[in-house]
C-alpha cells in the first residue's frame, strides 16, 4: 500500500484525535480524578492518602445528604411526571392543527430558551409574599389570602418543582409534537373507519407509538433533575434553612464552602452513578433497536 493511501486511511483518525483527546482528558480524566479523590481524606486541597470507602460511609450517615436525597425524590418525581404529562397534553392540543399554531408553539417553547438562573429569579419574584402572587391577591381585596410556599420549609421544595416544570414543559411538548407528526396517518384513518373513539385512538395507537419520545423525554428530564443547581440557588438558595437542599447543592457547598473535597467528590460520584443508571439502559435500548 502506498504512503498516500495510508495517509488517506489515517486522515479521519488525525482529524478526530484532538477532539478525542480533549474529551478523554476533560471528561473521563476528571471523572477518574473525582473518583480517586473520593477514596482519600482530602479537605481543602487534594491529598492522595487512600482511606477506602470511608467517605461514602460518612456521606450516607450525613443527615444533610439524607435531606438532599429526600428532596431529590420529591423534586425529580414531580418534575418528570408533571413535565411529561403537561408536555404531552400541550402537544396533543397543538397537533389539532389549531389557528396560530406557530405562535402557541413559540410561546410554550420560550421558557426553555431562558437560563435556569433567570427562571429561578422570575419565580422568586412571583412567589415572594411581599412582591408576587400573595401581594397581588391582597391588592385585589383578598386580604386573607396566603401563598407562602417560598418561605415555608415544608412547601419550599414544591416551588422548585413549579419553576422547573414551567421551564421544561415546552421542550417536552416539542419532542412529543415531533412524535405525533410522525405517526402513520393511514393507521389513524383505518381506526376512524373502524369506529374507534378519539380516546381509544390515543390510548391504543398514538401514545404507544410515542415510546421513543417518552424514553427521550424521561432521560432528558432525569438528567436535568439530578444536575439541578442554578435553579435552586437562584430561587431558594437551598433554604429556608436546608429545606430545598439537593445533591448538587450539597456537593457544591461541601466542596467549596465547607472545604471537604473528598466528601464532595463522593457525592459527585453518587450523582454520576445515578445519571448512568438512567442513560445506560436508554443507550442499550437504542442500540438494540438499531441492530433490529
Amino acid at each position: 500500500m502506498s504512503i498516500a493511501k495510508r495517509l488517506r486511511g489515517s486522515l479521519p483518525l488525525f482529524v478526530m484525535a484532538p477532539s478525542l483527546t480533549l474529551i478523554g482528558v476533560g471528561v473521563y480524566g476528571f471523572i477518574a480524578t473525582t473518583f480517586v479523590l473520593s477514596l482519600t481524606s482530602s479537605r481543602m486541597f487534594p491529598k492522595f492518602d487512600f482511606v477506602g470507602f470511608d467517605q461514602y460511609v460518612r456521606l450516607f450517615s450525613n443527615d444533610r445528604w439524607h435531606i438532599a436525597v429526600h428532596n431529590m425524590v420529591i423534586f425529580g418525581g414531580l418534575y418528570m411526571v408533571l413535565g411529561t404529562l403537561l408536555g404531552l397534553l400541550l402537544a396533543i392540543f397543538i397537533d389539532q392543527r389549531i389557528r396560530a399554531e406557530g405562535f402557541f408553539r413559540t410561546v410554550y417553547l420560550y421558557p426553555m430558551a431562558l437560563s435556569f438562573v433567570v427562571t429561578g429569579v422570575i419565580w422568586q419574584w412571583m412567589l415572594n409574599p411581599s412582591l408576587g402572587i400573595e401581594k397581588l391577591l391582597h391588592d385585589w381585596g383578598f386580604v386573607e389570602a396566603k401563598f407562602r410556599w417560598l418561605v415555608d420549609p415544608e412547601w419550599a421544595i414544591y416551588t422548585v418543582v413549579i419553576a422547573g416544570v414551567w421551564q421544561v414543559t415546552g421542550f417536552v411538548m416539542a419532542i412529543f409534537l415531533a412524535g405525533l407528526r410522525g405517526v402513520d396517518t393511514e393507521i389513524l384513518k383505518a381506526a376512524r373507519v373502524d369506529g374507534a373513539s378519539p380516546w381509544k385512538t390515543y390510548t391504543r395507537i398514538i401514545i404507544p407509538a410515542l415510546r421513543p419520545a417518552f424514553m427521550t423525554v424521561l432521560v432528558v428530564e432525569g438528567n436535568l433533575a439530578i444536575k439541578s443547581y442554578d435553579l435552586v440557588i437562584a430561587l431558594t438558595k437551598g433554604g429556608p434553612g436546608i429545606s430545598t437542599e439537593l445533591p448538587s447543592t450539597f456537593m457544591y457547598s461541601t466542596t467549596f464552602n465547607r472545604n471537604d473535597l473528598a466528601l464532595g467528590a463522593s457525592s459527585a460520584v453518587i450523582m454520576l452513578m445515578t445519571v448512568a443508571a438512567i442513560v445506560i439502559p436508554y443507550l442499550y435500548m437504542e442500540l438494540k433497536d438499531d441492530k433490529r
